[in-house]
Formats: C-alpha cells, sequence, structure tokens
C-alpha cells in the first residue's frame, strides 16, 4: 500500500519502519528538520533495539521517503497514520494543539484530492475527540461528509518502549474503531498478518480503551509496589508473594471480576482489605491505593440508591421490588452483602421494600445466617416474599441484584412498560426489555 504516516516520534517512527519492512511504501511527515535529516541518512530518531539497523535497511530499500509538506504526502497516499503527540496541559487535561493544526491541514489536503483519503488517528485521544471534534472539522474543511471524499478510523497503538518492534509484531489485539467498510478493509489487508485478533468497534470504545489499559498497567504497578512495602513491614519475600499470585490463572490474572457490575461484599474480600489496612496503620506503611478500595465501594453501592432516590424526588415511586438478598448469585450468604446494605438504606430513605431471593428461605436458614437475620437485620427479614411474580407486580421500580437465569426470565417475562428496572449485573438482551430500563452505570 501507499501509506503516509504524519508525526515521526516514538510510534510514528516504528511504524515506519515496521511498514517499510513489510513492503509498504511509506511517506514519513513531520515538522522537526533533524528527524527529517536522521531518517534521510538511514538513522533511526529514537533510542530503541533493533532500530538503527531496520531504518538503516527500510531506507536503503527505498520504500521510505520523509518530508514536511502535508499536500505531498496525502496527494502521493492512499491511508495516513496520525501519530503526533498528545501530552498533559498544567492542568492535566490533554493538549490537542498538534492534532487539530494537522487536522486542519488534512482537510485542506484532502479537498483538493480528487480519489478518496483515509485517516487513522493513532494519537491517544480523550474519549469523543474524533466524532466530535475532528471528523465536523474535516467534514466542513473539505464541504464533504466522512465516507464519501474521506474515511476515518481510531486505531490505539500498544507500543512499549524498549520493546516496541516486538510489540508491533506481536500485539494483544488489533483494534480499530469506525464504521466505514471501505476503510475497515484497507486496515484488514494491512494488518491481518499479524498473529492476533483482529477487532472492530465504534470510535469512542477505541479512544477509551487505549487510556484504561494504560491505566489498568498503571494499578497494576502501584498494586504490586504498595503489596511490596507492606510485605516489607511484615517481613515477607514480595517477589516470592507477588510471583505465587500471578500464578492464579483463574481469578488473578484472568477475565475474572473484570466485568462491571454492583459493589463486592461477603465474608473475605472487606475483611481482608480492613486486616491489611490496620497491619499498614500498625506499620506506618502508606498504601493510598488499597487504603482506598473500600471508599471506592461505597460509592458504588451508593449509585444505586442516588438512582432509586431521584426516581422517588422526580416521580414519587416507592416501591421496589429487590431480587436477591445475597452477596451472590448461588448463595445464601448474607456477610456484608452489598444488597443488604442497599436494602437498609432504602428502608432508611422511606421506600416500600419487597425482597425475593430463592437462595435465602428464612424457614431453612441455618447458622450464621440465621443469627445474622434475627439479630441484625429482623427487619428485612419481614420483607422477604415467597412469591416473585407478585412481588414483580405490585412494583415501581425493580431492582435486579442476581444474575440467575430462571430469574432473569421471570423478570424479563412480567416487567411492565410502566416500571422503571434498575439492573445492577449487566442483563443479556437487555434490548428485548418491554420496560424504563437503567443500568448501574451502562
Amino acid at each position: 500500500m501507499r501509506i503516509s504516516i504524519f508525526g515521526l516520534g516514538y510510534v510514528g517512527a516504528v511504524s515506519l519502519a515496521c511498514l517499510g519492512r513489510d513492503g509498504h511504501e511509506v511517506i514519513g511527515v513531520d515538522i522537526d528538520p533533524t528527524k527529517l535529516e536522521l531518517i534521510r541518512s538511514g538513522r533511526s530518531p529514537i533510542i530503541e533495539a533493533g532500530m538503527p539497523e531496520l531504518m538503516a535497511n527500510v531506507v536503503a530499500s527505498g520504500r521510505i521517503i520523509v518530508t514536511d509538506d502535508v499536500a505531498e504526502a496525502i496527494n502521493q497516499t492512499d491511508i495516513s497514520f496520525v501519530c503526533v503527540g498528545t501530552p498533559s496541559q498544567t492542568n492535566g487535561d490533554q493538549d490537542q494543539r498538534a492534532v487539530l493544526r494537522l487536522t486542519e491541514q488534512l482537510g485542506k489536503a484532502i479537498a483538493s484530492k480528487g480519489t478518496p483519503h483515509t485517516i487513522v488517528f493513532r494519537s491517544t485521544l480523550i474519549p469523543g475527540t474524533v466524532e466530535k471534534t475532528l471528523i465536523p472539522m474535516l467534514e466542513q474543511i473539505t464541504d464533504s461528509t466522512q465516507g464519501e471524499h474521506f474515511d476515518v478510523c481510531f486505531q490505539p497503538e500498544f507500543l512499549r518502549e524498549g520493546s516496541s518492534i516486538k510489540d508491533y509484531d506481536q500485539p494483544p489485539f488489533t483494534i480499530i474503531g469506525g464504521s466505514s467498510e471501505r476503510a475497515f478493509s484497507q486496515l484488514q489487508a494491512l494488518f491481518d498478518h499479524l498473529p492476533c485478533e483482529f477487532h472492530r468497534t465504534d470510535i469512542a470504545t477505541a479512544e477509551t480503551l487505549k487510556y484504561f489499559c494504560n491505566i489498568f498497567h498503571a494499578v497494576k504497578i502501584t498494586f504490586a509496589n504498595e503489596v511490596a512495602r507492606l510485605c516489607e513491614a511484615l517481613s515477607v519475600d514480595p517477589h516470592q508473594v507477588m510471583a505465587l499470585l500471578c500464578q492464579d490463572r483463574q481469578l488473578n490474572i484472568s477475565p475474572a471480576y473484570m466485568k462491571p457490575g454492583y459493589a463486592f461484599g461477603g465474608s473475605c474480600l472487606p475483611k481482608d482489605l480492613r486486616a491489611m489496612q490496620f497491619q499498614a496503620k500498625q506499620r506506618d506503611v502508606i498504601i493510598p491505593m488499597l487504603s482506598h478500595v473500600l471508599h471506592s465501594n461505597e460509592v458504588h453501592l451508593n449509585r444505586a440508591l442516588d438512582k432509586i432516590r431521584d426516581w422517588r424526588n422526580d416521580h414519587g415511586l416507592r416501591r421496589v421490588a429487590q431480587v436477591g438478598l445475597s452477596f451472590k448469585s448461588g448463595t445464601d450468604d448474607l456477610r456484608e452483602s452489598p444488597l443488604v446494605e442497599l436494602a437498609e438504606q432504602l428502608i432508611g430513605k422511606g421506600m416500600e421494600l419487597e425482597i425475593f431471593d430463592p437462595e435465602v428461605n428464612l424457614s431453612n436458614l441455618i447458622g450464621a445466617n440465621k443469627r445474622f437475620i434475627e439479630e441484625s437485620i429482623p427487619h428485612i427479614g419481614r420483607l422477604m416474599r415467597n412469591d416473585l411474580g407478585a412481588m414483580l407486580a405490585n412494583a415501581d421500580i425493580v431492582i435486579v441484584g442476581l444474575g440467575d437465569k430462571e430469574l432473569l426470565d421471570i423478570v424479563r417475562q412480567q416487567i411492565r412498560p410502566d416500571q422503571i428496572l434498575l439492573d445492577l449485573v449487566n442483563m443479556p438482551d437487555r434490548g428485548q426489555l418491554n420496560c424504563n430500563y437503567h443500568g448501574l452505570a451502562w
């Protein structure tokens, strides 16, 4: 293919060299004359293992040229990758001046070009930037709409400094955000040889994914470092702890728990967090991230209460049917259940609450759960119902807190258009629900 790359920093320079190596004709564009001169002479503008040899080879092959002329690059290529920097401003917001200035230049060049052109933004951009700012800018300048004279996609990059060539050749996946079949076909042909899955999304999802991949990496590093500080105070080897923690591929290093839902609870997670926080305080160890996990969980729990309170205040809705009381499906364990806490708060706010949970049958409860209801929440015990259908029929608001398929089927069959459904479990096929649907945070 004939490709132009705008911005020859880390991502742009590596992409330039790798695409040239793969046999494509590539034009690199940058406003920095030093970078351009380095590449013309076969030298790499970045320090990276393997880049000096790769850049020298691709420049010698004649497949790579560089310029500072935007129009020249657009006229001689069919697809452009935008890799200019988007650094932080002093207030933390993203500095988009470079990408905005370049987008204006791209629009002017495309407007005078006789054939369609594809622009692929790879610069990290605040979600919504491409669709709300960049595409309208291009449409205004070119006096055309996306899909006619030009196509736009967003493709996040996942290159790590120090291993970027390897990461280019072995990415975790290829993500293409966009709606253009033409552009999607171009990019699939360009990257389909890579040994990874190829995913197509909308542009905003692709923009957002890039941010949270990076943030997740920061969270993992912070977690490991806080573990290390606490382990040091406990005279435990943090390297051995983390090495063994990573051996668990079922729960720890896996998709487990990585789905948006309701707050966590149960007999283990809250108490173990509190215990380690106490150990840290005793030893004057500061663990800011771990110390705020329970607070974040409480904020998430309160989000459901805030929505229900708004519906009461705005529409006078007070009758609430809560499906679920235990801390997760398939158990009768009520210890530190977020659904118990939600029920407590709803009662305190004067809501008319009824609860159904097939596992929490008051007549069959024994041991700790029976004592917990009798001693701690006897008022909630009196709100338990045995007939889910009758409870649903009497409600203004239905809260779904369990993901059991049979329960969800009953809710799906009986929910009415005049009822509000608050989904805490990400119900499947929610588009088919005949009601006023609201997810907790989706």
